[in-house]
């Protein structure tokens, strides 16, 4: 590259880190805001923040055997959780299931805090993948992917991921929602959430 006179440009560190950076939140800002404010945060790179569930993590079978999907846990990936961290947990609710009281269909711990998420059905294998599987509303251990009734508008499905300041294998496998919230009160560092919708089709 030169300049106008014709000598060539000379590109420093700090000249080629502000491109870098500037490619960057043109890129993804949002992402890019996270990352300079230190927000704890949680996506997944198989949907949006408020959008649509893909059908391959529905319920299928279980949801009966005309329903669709693979009940396969979606990936999930976090950054910047609170110092202190020691371990996660992943609690996945449908506020509008069993008719507004609400259903659990995840619920996760003992995940080491060196993790940064969760690939593409971690939810749904043993305990020695280093993830302690607690108990959704089915009364199963791991994951149980939504069903929706057909009748029904979309449900929105909550996903929390807990920074706890309790060290892996501090609590028993299957709990279920509500004894890991009692378990945890007080060794929670602070949650980052996402929401996804989904609607089982008529069909």
């Amino acid at each position: 590259m030169r300049s106008t006179d014709g000598m060539p440009w000379i590109v420093g560190p700090a000249i080629l880190c502000a491109v870098v950076l500037a490619l960057t939140v043109a890129t993804d800002p949002g992402k890019a805001q996270d990352e300079r404010s230190g927000l704890f945060t949680l996506s997944s790179p198989a949907f949006s923040d408020d959008g649509v569930l893909p059908i391959k993590y529905a319920g299928g079978v279980i949801c009966g055997k005309e329903s669709r999907g693979g009940n396969v846990s979606p990936p999930l990936s976090w950054s910047n959780p609170p110092p202190g961290t020691k371990s996660f947990a992943v609690v996945m609710i449908d506020p509008d299931g069993r008719r507004g009281l609400g259903s659990v269909h995840w619920v996760a711990y003992g995940i080491p805090a060196e993790r940064t998420g969760l690939k593409e059905g971690e939810g749904d294998i043993s305990a020695k993948a280093g993830i302690t599987n607690g108990k959704n509303s089915r009364g199963m251990s791991g994951y149980s992917g939504p069903c929706g009734p057909p009748l029904d508008a979309p449900h929105h499905y909550v996903i929390d991921v807990l920074a706890l300041d309790l060290p892996p294998g501090s609590l028993p496998a299957g709990l279920d929602r509500d004894q890991l919230l009692q378990a945890t009160a007080g060794h929670s560092l602070g949650p980052a959430s996402l929401v996804v919708r989904y609607r089982r089709d008529q069909k």
